[in-house]
Formats: structure tokens, sequence, C-alpha cells
């Protein structure tokens, strides 16, 4: 098997699985218990938080546990709102978004609250003098996806945030780093936002688990009421097992980071030199520059990408076409389509996500079957 659908879910380390089965085993106190058995829970728990925060550079009472992605960007974009609507009703977001902002903001139209989408360039670039003009004194939060998820463009966080502090607003900044957690190096810090989520499943660790970063002093309020777990903020028995596997996970990464992403970015170039070379009329839609090494999305004209994803799943080959949360892949491309490709290209793209699990043996006899695969579909069309 070869598995590039590393943007989808990867697949989950050996020694997370360890870690994780020894903790079923043992840890099976709640975290809320008062007796030894929640305490030692609660502890493996607030570790987990500890190496989370070191990564991100940022305080651990700073970090809350979630779901996932979803669950994430849920929270924080909604709570930002119900707290600031009073100010003012008016949101910031990008043309290519993720579902899982895309579709909070298409439920705050219905409300009647004011969204701008900026546009961006051909390579998915912001266009930031376009961001500046929209900022008004009733902007209450800007979200922006840190790495698009299916191009792999990274926006520039911290010029956002400078022009925002330009404009003297008191908007919020909200960053959905589902794409960007592990993959690229930055410090929140740095970047100056005030919330961001990530995922678990996205960099070798479990399903079902997630985080939010919530900038201190911030007002947010739960859009989950219990048992006040999580400070409040997201209440139910916590998910243990998964924050303790996301945390061996984070800590691998962490150790790993600059050795894998060098490999990941070589194999990239590696692969977008062989395609060029062995198929004709195609379209790199992923940027050369300022872009994740994982993600490569490429359109081979006079295809059809779901004809060309189950040809390459007949030999053991897996690639995706949109977002894995956008209707199984099966509506036209958003992203795409903002950034400037005609319907011939969004039809015939794929999206190549790679993993430091792949080798360059992996990307030749996938780039021999997608050839054969591209020249029978072509045939198939042109008849």
């Amino acid at each position: 098997m070869i598995y590039l659908d590393n943007c989808a879910t990867t697949r989950i380390r050996s020694e997370v699985l360890e870690k994780m089965y020894e903790s079923f085993k043992n840890d099976f106190g709640n975290p809320s218990s008062l007796h030894r058995l929640g305490l030692n829970s609660e502890k493996k728990m607030e570790n987990t938080r500890e190496i989370i925060s070191k990564v991100l550079k940022v305080d651990s009472d700073e970090i809350y546990f979630t779901s996932g992605g979803t669950e994430s960007n849920n929270i924080a974009v909604q709570s930002i709102v119900n707290n600031m609507k009073r100010r003012g009703n008016h949101i910031i977001a990008t043309s290519i978004e993720h579902p899982s902002i895309l579709n909070i903001m298409k439920n705050y139209e219905k409300e009647g609250f004011d969204i701008s989408y900026i546009s961006t360039d051909k390579y998915g670039n912001i266009d930031l003098n376009e961001f500046k003009n929209k900022l008004r004194t009733d902007t209450i939060l800007v979200s922006i996806i840190h790495v698009n998820n299916e191009i792999g463009t990274i926006q520039d966080i911290k010029k956002i945030r400078e022009i925002m502090s330009e404009k003297n607003t008191e908007a919020y900044l909200h960053v959905d780093g589902i794409q960007s957690f592990g993959k690229i190096e930055f410090s929140l810090r740095d970047l100056g936002v005030d919330t961001f989520s990530f995922s678990g499943h996205k960099i070798y660790g479990p399903k079902g688990i997630g985080g939010l970063y919530i900038k201190k002093g911030m007002n947010i309020n739960p859009i989950i009421f219990g048992g006040n777990q999580e400070k409040g903020l997201r209440s139910g028995t916590e998910n243990l097992q998964g924050i303790i596997g996301l945390g061996e996970a984070i800590k691998i990464l962490d150790e790993r980071y600059k050795k894998e992403s060098e490999y990941v970015r070589e194999l990239k170039g590696y692969t977008i030199d062989r395609i060029k070379e062995e198929i004709d009329d195609i379209k790199v839609n992923s940027p050369m520059k300022n872009s994740s090494p994982y993600i490569l999305n490429i359109s081979f004209r006079n295809t059809r990408g779901e004809v060309l994803l189950h040809y390459l799943e007949d030999k053991d080959i897996y690639v995706s076409t949109t977002s894995a949360c956008s209707s199984k892949g099966t509506e036209k491309s958003h992203i795409l389509e903002s950034i400037g490709l005609d319907d011939k290209e969004i039809e015939g793209a794929i999206r190549i996500c790679f993993s430091y699990e792949n080798t360059k043996e992996d990307i030749n006899y996938f780039i021999k079957i997608l050839k054969e695969s591209v020249d029978e579909i072509r045939k198939i069309m042109m008849r």
C-alpha cells in the first residue's frame, strides 16, 4: 500500500499506540475523581498539556482539550462572536477556509451577521491590502486558516496581526492551525494570535482528540455545558487515552520535526519533477514557495479527479481530491475556484499529501501507475 492522503488523516505511530494501550490498561480512573486513581489520570493529562505548551511556546493553562479541529474551531469562533456581538456584527474570513469555518460563517450570515471574505491570488495568498481596507470599527473577529488544507499555502499570520494592530482594531484573531501544527515552524507568541486550533490525527496521533489555544485573559464562554471540565470551557469526561496519545505524538514529532520535514520537502520536489517529466498537460496548483512541504495539489487536464482516485485505489495507492471533510470530496473545490482555476483544471485535480513513511520507491511506482491511469482516462474521455 502507498498512502498519500495524509492531510485527511495520518497513520498513528506505533509508539503512540503502545502508550495508549498501556494507559487503557492502567489509567482507568476519571480525572475528575478525588481518589488516587483520579489524581494519577489528571497528572498524566496535565503532562500532555505541558508538552503542547512547550512546543507552541505558550503557558500550559492556555491549552484546552477538545474532540478535534472542527470542535476547536467552533468553540473559538462561536464563543468570540457570542461575547462580542453587542459591539459589532462584522466578521472577516478568507475565501479558502476549511468547511469547519466556512459553514459557521454561512450560519452567521443567516443570522444577519456581515461576513467579508478576503480574496487570494493564484497561489492562495490573501490580499493584505484588501484585508486592511475591510477592517472596520465594528469588526469583532478575523478567522484565517494558517496552512491551506488543499494547496498548502502558508498565510502570513504575523503580518495580519500587524495590520490589525495598525488599525487599532479590537477584533480577535482566530487561526485554524490544523494543517500547520507540527508541519511548519512557528511560535504562537510571535504570531500574536488569540485562539489557535489543532488536531491529533493529522500528526500521527489518535482520532477524536484535539486542542485549542486561548490567549490568557480572554473571556471565552462555553458552548457545551456539564461538569465544568477544562475550566468550564468544554464539559464532559476527558478522553484521557486520546490525550495521552496526543501528548506522545507531539513529543515524538517535536524530536523528529526537522529531519522529517526536510525529508518530506525533498520528496515533494522529487514528485513534482517526476510528474512533469512523465505526464503532459498538467498544472501544479500548490505554490513552490511559502507552502507546506506535506501538501501537493496538481490538475491533470482532460481527466476527472475522482475517477483518477479510484484508478489509483485499484492499485492500492491512496490520494484525495478536495478536503476529506467536504462531502467526500465530490463537490467542486471552492479553494481551487478561488485561486482562479477553470472547470477542467478543478475537475482534474488531486491532492497528494506526504508522510515521513513514504519513500522514493513509493513515488516512482505511484507515478508509473499515475501515468498509466491518466493516459487511459484521457483516451476514454476523448472518444
